[in-house]
């Protein structure tokens, strides 16, 4: 199997996998990078929402292969501080309380994240379209809107 040198949250990583493991497997099973889930694995729930050079991509369907010298950032990397969870949208969702089984949550604020970045200040429906990708079957789709709606004042 080949190996593939990819930057993951800012450190570099030798992977020997095959080149058509899908990222999240690797993140997962390679290099213990939990947060990112498996949700329905044909990249339609946002569950495995990663960052590649910023942008929000799925990374149950992303091949190892594809990322190339790409900068990808996992839910533990986006602080900046492996670990901690001091980026904006996650001290929001702790304040609004978002997840209640929790698991969709990684995808869904990676997802936000990069909606953010893009726009710093998003109106509701902007929100509503950007996070239509991800599904949360608890239903917080209000506490995440409230959540995101809070980030965006603290990054402005």
């Amino acid at each position: 199997m080949p190996v593939f040198n990819i930057k993951v949250n800012g450190a570099m990583q030798a992977v020997d996998v095959a080149s058509d493991t899908p990222v999240l497997w690797v993140l997962r099973d390679h290099l213990d990078l939990v947060g990112t889930k498996f949700g329905c694995g044909i990249a339609q729930c946002g569950a495995c929402t990663i960052h590649l050079e910023g942008a929000a991509v799925r990374s149950c369907s992303l091949p190892i292969s594809q990322v190339g010298e790409k900068t990808i950032t996992t839910i533990e990397g986006l602080s900046g501080k492996i670990g901690a969870a001091e980026h904006v949208l996650q001290q929001a969702w702790l304040e609004h309380d978002v997840p209640q089984c929790g698991y969709c949550q990684a995808g869904q604020i990676m997802n936000a994240a990069s909606l953010l970045a893009i726009n710093p200040n998003p109106t509701d429906e902007e929100i509503d379209g950007a996070m239509s990708g991800n599904i949360c079957r608890c239903g917080t789709y209000l506490r995440i809107k409230a959540a995101i709606k809070t980030a965006s004042t603290k990054l402005t």
